[in-house]
């Protein structure tokens, strides 16, 4: 999507680490202009205006003007960047040009809206699956984001990139299969654990009751023999 954004940069006459550390203590980060059949153009912009321009509601698929201190003033976007792997900091960015009457390829973020049936009556759960999609249109009509209505989303169903409404020069570029958002079962519970088996001394009905048993009986056993040595 264009802004009327204009960010200024200065020409860096020459390349190499030792001229990037300089041009980062000045507050700038080196970046490179290209694109639109013209010569790669090294530049110094302003970190803090490109991380409005990234964190804004258009992101990457914002549309700027970058004007060259002594030379063009053309429209662009940020393509590519370098951050601190520590600090988070950018430390270079890669800028192109944008020719307005050429139809550009981007991606753009797809929210859902809606509480779906499958939700509300059975119980589902709604899945989100891809966040954006791919398309294809004339710079001037790259819209912010795309809203898809799952209200009528029942369990088993869903909404597929196909479904996403495009309008004036847009062409989908993403397969119309990919799944944005569908609802699912919950998962059933898992059963109850079952109960332990027994152990072979239970199931033979326990092994103490049997050795009291048979105790009975030897004792049971052993009193003819001590009343016949009372007789002799």
């Amino acid at each position: 999507m264009r802004r009327d954004i204009t960010v200024s940069a200065e020409v860096r006459e020459t390349r190499g680490k030792n001229e990037a550390r300089r041009t980062r203590r000045r507050g700038l980060i080196p970046a490179v202009l290209y694109g639109a059949y013209q010569d790669p153009v090294s530049v110094a912009v302003n970190p803090r205006e490109i991380w409005q321009i990234l964190r804004s509601s258009t992101g990457y698929n914002t549309i700027f003007n970058l004007a060259v201190n002594g030379g063009e003033t053309t429209p662009v976007m940020l393509v590519d960047e370098q951050l601190d792997p520590i600090k988070g900091n950018l430390l270079h960015a890669d800028l192109k040009r944008i020719d307005l009457t050429r139809r550009l390829r981007v991606s753009v973020p797809v929210t859902t809206s809606g509480e779906p049936r499958g939700v509300k009556v059975q119980g589902g759960l709604l899945e989100v699956v891809s966040r954006a999609v791919e398309i294809e249109c004339i710079p001037d009509e790259i819209p912010e984001h795309f809203v898809v209505d799952v209200t009528e989303l029942m369990i088993g169903q869903s909404k597929r990139a196909s479904d996403v409404a495009l309008s004036g020069s847009m062409k989908l570029v993403s397969s119309p299969e990919t799944v944005i958002a569908h609802v699912v079962a919950l998962r059933a519970e898992e059963a109850p654990a079952a109960e332990a088996a027994p152990t072979p001394e239970a199931a033979a009905g326990g092994g103490e009751p049997e050795v009291i048993k048979k105790g009975k009986k030897e004792e049971e056993g052993a009193a003819p023999e001590e009343a016949k040595g009372k007789k002799k």
